[in-house]
Protein backbone atom coordinates (compact mmCIF):
# COMPACT_ATOMS: atom_id res chain seq x y z
CA UNK A 1 0.00 0.00 0.00
CA UNK A 2 1.44 3.49 -1.00
CA UNK A 3 2.19 6.39 1.52
CA UNK A 4 0.70 9.27 1.70
CA UNK A 5 2.66 10.57 5.18
CA UNK A 6 5.00 9.30 7.65
CA UNK A 7 4.08 10.18 11.41
CA UNK A 8 7.10 9.99 14.04
CA UNK A 9 7.09 10.11 17.63
CA UNK A 10 9.69 11.87 19.53
CA UNK A 11 10.98 10.68 22.88
CA UNK A 12 13.96 8.02 21.83
CA UNK A 13 12.86 8.41 18.26
CA UNK A 14 13.76 12.07 17.70
CA UNK A 15 15.11 13.37 20.91
CA UNK A 16 16.72 12.09 23.81
CA UNK A 17 14.57 11.13 26.72
CA UNK A 18 16.18 9.56 29.28
CA UNK A 19 15.38 10.22 33.05
CA UNK A 20 16.73 7.66 34.67
CA UNK A 21 20.31 8.06 33.28
CA UNK A 22 19.99 11.41 34.45
CA UNK A 23 18.71 9.89 37.79
CA UNK A 24 21.39 7.85 37.99
CA UNK A 25 24.39 10.27 37.05
CA UNK A 26 23.38 12.61 39.71
CA UNK A 27 22.27 10.01 42.92
CA UNK A 28 23.36 6.59 41.53
CA UNK A 29 21.64 3.88 39.98
CA UNK A 30 20.82 1.80 43.06
CA UNK A 31 18.92 5.40 45.07
CA UNK A 32 17.51 5.57 41.41
CA UNK A 33 15.98 2.55 41.93
CA UNK A 34 14.94 3.47 44.94
CA UNK A 35 12.95 6.98 44.19
CA UNK A 36 11.40 5.30 41.83
CA UNK A 37 9.84 2.84 43.47
CA UNK A 38 8.53 5.02 45.73
CA UNK A 39 7.65 7.78 44.12
CA UNK A 40 5.41 7.41 40.73
CA UNK A 41 7.41 9.83 38.33
CA UNK A 42 6.19 8.45 35.28
CA UNK A 43 2.71 8.05 36.28
CA UNK A 44 2.97 11.71 37.60
CA UNK A 45 5.04 12.71 33.83
CA UNK A 46 1.58 10.93 32.39
CA UNK A 47 -0.94 13.54 33.91
CA UNK A 48 1.77 16.40 32.31
CA UNK A 49 1.29 14.56 29.35
CA UNK A 50 -2.29 14.77 29.22
CA UNK A 51 -2.15 18.57 30.07
CA UNK A 52 -1.87 18.94 33.80
CA UNK A 53 0.37 21.92 34.72
CA UNK A 54 4.06 20.94 34.55
CA UNK A 55 5.42 22.80 38.03
CA UNK A 56 2.16 22.04 40.20
CA UNK A 57 2.37 18.57 39.35
CA UNK A 58 6.03 17.94 40.09
CA UNK A 59 6.10 20.38 43.10
CA UNK A 60 2.86 18.50 44.57
CA UNK A 61 4.44 14.89 44.15
CA UNK A 62 7.24 16.71 45.81
CA UNK A 63 5.40 17.57 48.59
CA UNK A 64 3.92 14.51 48.75
CA UNK A 65 7.48 12.65 49.60
CA UNK A 66 9.51 15.24 51.60
CA UNK A 67 12.53 12.72 52.33
CA UNK A 68 12.76 13.03 48.02
CA UNK A 69 11.76 16.46 47.67
CA UNK A 70 14.63 17.69 45.80
CA UNK A 71 14.98 14.62 43.91
CA UNK A 72 11.42 14.64 42.70
CA UNK A 73 12.03 18.67 41.88
CA UNK A 74 14.81 18.07 39.81
CA UNK A 75 11.83 16.20 37.03
CA UNK A 76 10.94 20.13 36.78
CA UNK A 77 14.08 22.03 37.57
CA UNK A 78 16.70 19.51 35.60
CA UNK A 79 14.05 18.50 32.77
CA UNK A 80 16.10 19.73 30.04
CA UNK A 81 19.08 17.95 31.18
CA UNK A 82 16.69 14.36 30.76
CA UNK A 83 16.07 15.36 26.36
CA UNK A 84 19.94 16.16 26.31
CA UNK A 85 20.30 15.59 22.50
CA UNK A 86 18.57 15.33 19.02
CA UNK A 87 19.64 11.75 17.04
CA UNK A 88 20.85 12.89 13.99
CA UNK A 89 20.48 10.19 11.93
CA UNK A 90 16.23 9.87 13.12
CA UNK A 91 16.48 14.14 11.99
CA UNK A 92 18.15 13.78 8.79
CA UNK A 93 15.48 11.19 7.66
CA UNK A 94 12.67 13.45 8.59
CA UNK A 95 14.34 16.08 6.87
CA UNK A 96 14.88 13.59 3.51
CA UNK A 97 11.38 12.81 3.72
CA UNK A 98 10.04 16.51 3.76
CA UNK A 99 12.59 17.53 1.05
CA UNK A 100 11.20 14.67 -1.07
CA UNK A 101 7.82 15.99 -0.76
CA UNK A 102 6.30 13.58 1.87
CA UNK A 103 4.51 14.92 4.49
CA UNK A 104 5.84 14.15 7.94
CA UNK A 105 3.58 14.22 11.50
CA UNK A 106 4.36 14.63 15.33
CA UNK A 107 2.01 12.46 17.27
CA UNK A 108 3.39 12.36 20.64
CA UNK A 109 3.15 12.41 24.35
CA UNK A 110 4.31 15.63 25.57
CA UNK A 111 3.56 18.60 28.37
CA UNK A 112 2.76 21.30 27.14
CA UNK A 113 5.50 23.76 28.76
CA UNK A 114 7.57 20.98 27.89
CA UNK A 115 7.18 20.58 24.62
CA UNK A 116 7.58 24.79 24.19
CA UNK A 117 10.98 24.17 26.29
CA UNK A 118 12.00 21.46 23.35
CA UNK A 119 11.16 23.33 20.59
CA UNK A 120 13.64 25.91 21.66
CA UNK A 121 15.90 23.89 22.39
CA UNK A 122 15.84 21.58 18.89
CA UNK A 123 13.89 24.23 16.51
CA UNK A 124 13.75 21.00 14.16
CA UNK A 125 10.70 20.27 16.20
CA UNK A 126 9.07 23.33 15.06
CA UNK A 127 9.22 22.10 11.61
CA UNK A 128 6.66 19.13 11.47
CA UNK A 129 3.78 19.66 8.48
CA UNK A 130 1.27 18.66 11.53
CA UNK A 131 1.60 18.24 15.14
CA UNK A 132 -0.22 16.44 17.32
CA UNK A 133 1.09 17.00 20.80
CA UNK A 134 -1.12 15.27 23.75
CA UNK A 135 -1.47 17.79 26.13
CA UNK A 136 -3.01 20.04 23.70
CA UNK A 137 -5.18 17.49 22.47
CA UNK A 138 -6.00 16.65 26.72
CA UNK A 139 -5.67 12.90 25.43
CA UNK A 140 -2.47 10.51 25.14
CA UNK A 141 -1.29 7.14 23.13
CA UNK A 142 -2.38 4.38 23.38
CA UNK A 143 -5.81 5.88 23.70
CA UNK A 144 -7.61 5.38 20.05
CA UNK A 145 -9.11 9.11 20.08
CA UNK A 146 -5.53 10.52 19.69
CA UNK A 147 -5.27 8.42 16.41
CA UNK A 148 -8.39 9.38 15.10
CA UNK A 149 -7.72 12.94 15.83
CA UNK A 150 -4.92 12.77 13.47
CA UNK A 151 -6.63 11.02 10.88
CA UNK A 152 -9.53 13.54 11.01
CA UNK A 153 -7.57 16.74 10.48
CA UNK A 154 -5.21 15.48 8.29
CA UNK A 155 -7.34 13.64 6.28
CA UNK A 156 -5.26 11.24 5.45
CA UNK A 157 -6.62 7.27 4.83
CA UNK A 158 -5.18 5.68 8.14
CA UNK A 159 -3.62 2.80 5.66
CA UNK A 160 -1.51 5.49 3.91
CA UNK A 161 -0.30 6.64 7.05
CA UNK A 162 3.54 5.37 8.28
CA UNK A 163 4.24 5.36 11.91
CA UNK A 164 7.09 4.99 13.88
CA UNK A 165 6.96 4.84 18.12
CA UNK A 166 9.56 3.38 20.22
CA UNK A 167 6.79 1.98 23.03
CA UNK A 168 4.67 -1.65 21.37
CA UNK A 169 1.46 -0.54 22.68
CA UNK A 170 1.61 2.69 21.32
CA UNK A 171 2.18 0.35 17.72
CA UNK A 172 -0.35 -1.83 18.23
CA UNK A 173 -3.10 0.74 18.63
CA UNK A 174 -1.89 2.24 15.50
CA UNK A 175 -1.93 -1.67 14.00
CA UNK A 176 -5.55 -1.64 15.73
CA UNK A 177 -6.76 1.45 13.06
CA UNK A 178 -4.91 0.15 9.98
CA UNK A 179 -2.30 2.19 10.02
CA UNK A 180 0.84 0.95 8.64
CA UNK A 181 3.54 0.37 11.50
CA UNK A 182 7.12 0.49 12.56
CA UNK A 183 8.39 0.16 15.87
CA UNK A 184 11.48 1.69 16.40
CA UNK A 185 14.58 0.46 17.91
CA UNK A 186 16.99 2.63 16.37
CA UNK A 187 17.81 4.92 13.76
CA UNK A 188 19.00 2.39 11.07
CA UNK A 189 16.29 -0.05 10.91
CA UNK A 190 13.73 2.64 10.07
CA UNK A 191 15.66 3.82 7.57
CA UNK A 192 16.01 0.68 5.57
CA UNK A 193 12.04 0.62 6.18
CA UNK A 194 11.62 3.82 4.63
CA UNK A 195 13.86 2.66 1.55
CA UNK A 196 12.06 -0.68 0.98
CA UNK A 197 8.46 1.38 1.02
CA UNK A 198 9.95 3.70 -1.74
CA UNK A 199 10.00 6.77 0.18
CA UNK A 200 13.62 7.42 -0.22
CA UNK A 201 16.60 6.32 -1.66
CA UNK A 202 19.64 4.59 0.39
CA UNK A 203 22.04 7.55 0.03
CA UNK A 204 18.77 9.50 1.23
CA UNK A 205 18.86 7.35 4.01
CA UNK A 206 22.05 6.97 5.19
Amino acid sequence: MPIDAVVFDIGRVLIEWEPERFYDSRIGAARRQQLFDQVPLHEMNLNVDRGHPFRGSVYALADQHPEWTEEIRWWHDSWLQMVPREIPHSVRLMQALQAKGTPVFALSNFGAETFETACAAYPFLCSFDRTFVSAHLKCIKPDPEIYAILERETGVAPDRLLFTDDRPENIAAADARGWQTHLFTAPAPFAARLVQAGLLSGQDAA
